[in-house]
């Protein structure tokens, strides 16, 4: 059972299934029957239905890829922050459907339409072959998985295009960085954690070993050359989280990695964990940090420095793992 009080237990529960079903079985220990029951209200209730009602016949969302189309007609989208990237095109929709617990049979044909009809804004690459930025291979590669797609040739592709600290860096390709990026390889292991447990396919696990050890050896917070928190948003927690870093996040990553692999919890994550614990209120809950902008087609969490049901769903989780755990 969970640490979190009855009142916010009872704040979670009063939520959209997509955050119920979580807490069912990540807080609660709900029996399969209870929280899958609840999950499959995803795709025809609340945030889920409203994304999928967005998607267009040919399987996109806002007519692009990474980006809505020049001429795609912006009706129905909450336009916040004008000025900052867009969540409302093809993989952040389903990168959101998927995060959210939506059935891959609610999108039944999607893959199929995508092969046909997307193509990536850098060079007009086919959808599901990928591209050069890893955060985009990486979305991909998950969410082909889950969608039925044939993503083999991304799965190859992250062993290849490691850097030699360790990780990933989405500046890589580009020539603009030959060092690691936290947000960068916390999103290549997400990810591929994600395919390995979908598929079931091993076959990027030694890869992503090797990026959360880059985040190990900097105890998830730290430089490595001069031990100083690398930046003050590893500790700005934000839901949803799009690609930007933080301690919670991590985490979390590392909490799935160890239920997937049945290993327990490594001992530098004290750090992060501890910041997390910090983070918590005397209610039990956690506040939106600075989350990211940009349009999206439902706000699916509150607004900066109200308490946040995602970030109590997550930190809870985290630290009824980890407190959980022997030797911990």
């Amino acid at each position: 059972m969970t640490s979190l009080s009855h009142e916010a237990l009872d704040w979670l529960l009063d939520s959209d299934p997509a955050v119920v079903w979580q807490v069912e079985r990540d807080l609660l220990g709900a029996e399969p029957e209870r929280w899958e029951a609840t999950r499959a209200r995803v795709a025809t209730e609340g945030f889920g239905a409203a994304i999928l009602a967005r998607q267009q016949d040919d399987g996109q969302w806002a007519g692009g890829a990474y980006f809505p189309s020049k001429d795609f007609a912006a009706e129905g989208v909450i336009a916040r922050r004008p000025d900052q990237q867009p969540w409302i095109a093809t993989t952040w929709a389903l990168k959101d459907l998927r995060d959210l617990g939506v059935n891959p049979s609610a999108l039944a044909g999607t893959a199929e339409k995508l092969a046909d009809n997307s193509r990536w804004e850098y060079d007009d690459l086919p959808y599901w072959g990928g591209e050069v930025d890893v955060c985009v291979n990486a979305l991909t590669l998950a969410t082909g998985a889950w969608l039925g797609a044939d993503v083999s040739a991304i799965a190859a592709w992250f062993a290849a295009h490691r850097l030699a600290d360790g990780g990933w860096n989405c500046e890589a390709e580009e020539g603009n960085s030959v060092r690691s990026s936290f947000h960068s390889t916390l999103n290549a292991v997400s990810e591929m954690l994600a395919y390995e447990r979908l598929t079931g396919d091993e076959s990027v696990r030694d890869a992503r070993h090797g990026g959360e050890e880059y985040l190990l050896e900097r105890r998830l917070m730290r430089r490595l050359s001069t031990g100083e928190i690398v930046a003050p948003w590893v500790s700005d927690f934000i839901a949803p989280r799009r690609w930007r870093y933080s301690a919670l996040a991590a985490a979390d990553h590392f909490r799935q990695v160890a239920l997937l692999e049945r290993t327990p919890p490594d001992p530098r994550l004290a750090e992060a964990v501890s910041a997390v614990r910090a983070a918590r209120r005397d209610d039990g809950t956690w506040l939106q940090g600075e989350a990211h902008g940009g349009a999206v087609w439902v706000e699916v969490d509150v607004a900066p420095g109200e308490p946040s049901k995602w970030l109590t769903l997550i930190g809870t989780r985290v630290l009824d793992w980890w407190d959980s755990s022997p030797g911990a």
